[in-house]
């Protein structure tokens, strides 16, 4: 009886080895939300973190629903998402309302939005490449741009336009706010004269030959801005406090992201043409020139990109120059970033 015990036991000892996960492999993924303000080129560095298997490599399950504008920010501060990727303006306006995140890098040093004009307005206009950025604010009156997001950077770009060419930006022009496949088809119905948002969208419009170039951000339009806080990934003080691994884990992968769209621009295009699959190949491969390049060399927030960034809140008349944030302490870390 007493062998027959003993095999028994020993049998179920190695039973219960065989189902033990394999060492390395026991811990589950950590879930991560990642707000995301739009579906644009912008955000290539978490599409390609995620299809490249960054994040899986830091043992991160990671969701990215797209919630346009500052309801990505807002998603942070309601807890709704651990992180969201924003630019500087819209979150420099919710420190100055008392709802402070923590900026703990910065993917992109330019901001990422374009202003194009239907091809007839332009003309109608008589644009010309050497007009000046004022130059061109003061052609906007009177005219109907599309926008995503109110109060995004895409809202406040042809804001920011607008103000240098001495119109008031929000009486002198009327906005259009709708989603970035919509634009195209409302220029090409003459429902607008011009749309604001990120590339590929801006690309396609030009390539088509429907619109005309006629503020580019990223291309150095208003270089008296540059460098921006314009991809800041954002979160509440307390989560990096309380799992400061999480925190670096995210920043690590799209860290690896970053690094890959600037040193294998090609290979990184090829991944993340996936996320635009109506857009044709010479349409991204135009655009991606733009983007690649405008990704940061250097990950850590600087304090010049964020005064840039209320410069054009306070240019856009986003944010009353009394209202404006007196202090960056505590607002962004480089920990993450090292």
């Amino acid at each position: 009886m007493r062998l027959g015990f003993s095999r028994l036991l020993a049998g179920a000892i190695a039973a219960a080895a065989f189902c033990l996960p394999v060492a390395g492999n026991a811990q589950q993924p950590i879930n991560v939300v990642i707000a995301l303000p739009a579906q644009t080129l912008t955000f290539s560095a978490p599409f390609l973190a995620e299809d490249a298997g960054f994040f899986k490599d830091e043992g991160l399950k990671v969701s990215y629903p797209v919630l346009v504008g500052v309801a990505s920010v807002n998603a942070v501060i309601n807890g709704s998402a651990d992180f969201t990727i924003g630019t500087g303006p819209v979150f420099l306006r919710a420190a100055a309302k008392g709802q402070r995140l923590l900026a703990i890098a910065n993917l992109m040093d330019r901001p990422m939005i374009e202003l194009v004009m239907r091809k007839d307005v332009y003309e109608a206009m008589k644009a010309n490449d050497q007009m000046t950025l004022a130059e061109r604010g003061k052609l906007l009156k009177d005219k109907t741009i599309a926008i995503q997001g109110v109060g995004s950077i895409v809202h406040a770009w042809p804001r920011l336009v607008a103000a240098r060419g001495g119109l008031d930006p929000e009486n002198d022009m009327r906005i259009a706010p709708m989603e970035p496949p919509s634009m195209l088809p409302a220029l090409l119905t003459k429902a607008v004269d011009g749309f604001a948002t990120s590339l590929p969208y801006t690309t396609d419009a030009v390539l088509s030959g429907a619109a005309m170039m006629y503020a580019s951000a990223p291309q150095g339009a208003a270089p008296d801005i540059l460098p921006f806080a314009a991809a800041l990934v954002e979160t509440k003080p307390d989560t990096c406090k309380a799992d400061p691994d999480k925190c670096a884990r995210v920043v690590r992968a799209l860290a690896r992201a970053v690094k890959m769209i600037r040193d294998k621009p090609d290979e990184a295009l090829a991944i993340v043409r996936t996320h635009f699959k109506e857009m044709k190949p010479e349409t991204l491969q135009t655009a991606w020139r733009v983007v690649s390049q405008a990704h940061a060399a250097d990950l850590r927030v600087l304090p010049k990109g964020l005064e840039n960034s209320e410069k054009v809140n306070v240019e856009a008349k986003l944010l009353d120059p009394n209202d404006v944030v007196r202090s960056y302490d505590g607002l962004y870390t480089d920990d993450f970033v090292r």
